[in-house]
């Protein structure tokens, strides 16, 4: 992947460790979003042109998770792809039930609890103090009044990896749909959507998938569109995106019924050379190399007397390691004095590798948390 690591000039500065929180910058996605800007100039207006770079985004997502792009609604984030699914959701009589657990990112147990208002349950299966979270706990908290599992495959905090396809058989044997939110994946790790089976997956571009923010999705099966009418919309999501009836509702019959107003345009054009690359890369091979270094990392860890707070077995953790601190806002910024760019959360330094790294990078940031021993838990 070395050829690769010379198409993202921040590794002429620093170890950047950082891709949890926004991946590197590739020079093909800011020559993108130069030519935006270029267009822009020459001719003004280009409707023609950014609706076919939103196409061209679905059709790049449906081929990095597997599925068709009537199954891929191109949203603003991974709150908004959220957020119009709730809204198709408990509009009459039935179950109002929504199971979570403790390891979600804010946005997805705000929006449920932003359901209460319309009748709506929300019950949070707690992990245990190992991050893993145990599936019979999940199936005690499902009942008939539950409408919806909604689960992070990856936590933000830790690393932490939920066992997909345990949780989506259990709540599929129940009647229940699932909701997965793989921001902290996608692009990492190779996902299948229609092997995994799940309902609904959402997530954002700006990290392993290489892109900037104003770009999410929200990917849907055929069967939920089918079911689903959102009542939070917008022109985009019209079955006739230039029909411009204001007198009626006709949403689009695919995953697009999904999708709201007008999208963040030059957003669209770094995505879409951000996924090329990725693709052309291979998740597969992403993986391989990320996976290396975590055991570099963590062999590293172990030898300063340091301490890995995320899951080590196989199918337990994502691309994220997460180091226990004293200190994580210390230590964020005293490696990031000696060069090392990484972030924090929950008392912990997250350090997150995608195929751009190599062992010089992990190799930094133990010489820096070396040299900050004392902010080691």
């Amino acid at each position: 992947m070395s050829t690769y690591r010379e198409r993202f000039p921040v590794f002429e500065k620093v170890a950047y460790l950082n891709s949890c929180s926004q991946g590197a910058l590739a020079d093909s996605v800011r020559a993108s979003m130069e030519s935006y800007m270029d267009g822009m100039d020459e001719f003004g207006s280009l409707w023609a042109t950014w609706a076919g770079k939103q196409e061209e985004v679905r059709g790049l997502l449906a081929r990095l998770f597997g599925t068709t792009p009537g199954e891929v609604a191109v949203t603003a984030s991974a709150s908004a792809a959220i957020d119009s699914i709730a809204s198709a959701m408990f509009l009459g009589d039935g179950p109002r039930k929504v199971v979570t657990t403790s390891l979600e990112f804010p946005t997805a147990g705000q929006i449920w609890h932003a359901q209460e208002a319309r009748g709506v349950s929300v019950v949070h299966v707690p992990a245990g103090p190992d991050h893993r979270l145990s599936i019979d706990d999940l199936a005690a908290a499902i009942d008939d009044d539950t409408a919806l599992v909604s689960v992070t495959h990856v936590c933000y905090r830790n690393g932490a990896m939920t066992d997909l396809s345990a949780v989506i058989e259990l709540a599929h044997s129940r009647g229940v749909r699932v909701l997965v939110d793989a921001y902290q994946s996608g692009g990492a790790l190779p996902i299948d959507f229609a092997a995994l089976g799940a309902d609904f997956l959402v997530g954002g571009c700006l990290k392993y998938m290489l892109g900037m923010p104003g770009v999410g999705f929200g990917l849907v099966t055929a069967d939920a569109c089918a079911e689903l009418t959102p009542t939070s919309t917008g022109w985009f999501a019209a079955r006739d995106v230039f029909a411009m009836d204001i007198y009626g509702y006709d949403p689009a019959s695919d995953a697009r019924r999904f999708e709201a107003g007008t999208p963040v345009v030059p957003s669209l054009y770094a995505v879409a050379a951000g996924l090329e690359l990725l693709l052309e890369v291979g998740v597969e091979g992403a993986w391989e190399v990320s996976s290396g270094l975590h055991d570099q990392l963590r062999a590293g860890v172990a030898d300063l007397g340091g301490t890995v707070v995320t899951p080590s077995g196989a199918g337990e953790h994502g691309p994220m390691i997460a180091v226990a601190t004293t200190d994580e806002q210390a230590l964020v910024a005293a490696m990031g004095e000696d060069g090392v760019v990484v972030s924090s959360r929950d008392g912990n330094i997250r350090i997150s590798p995608h195929f751009y790294n190599n062992a010089a990078d992990i190799e930094a940031a133990l010489s820096s948390m070396r040299r900050h021993r004392h902010l080691l838990a």
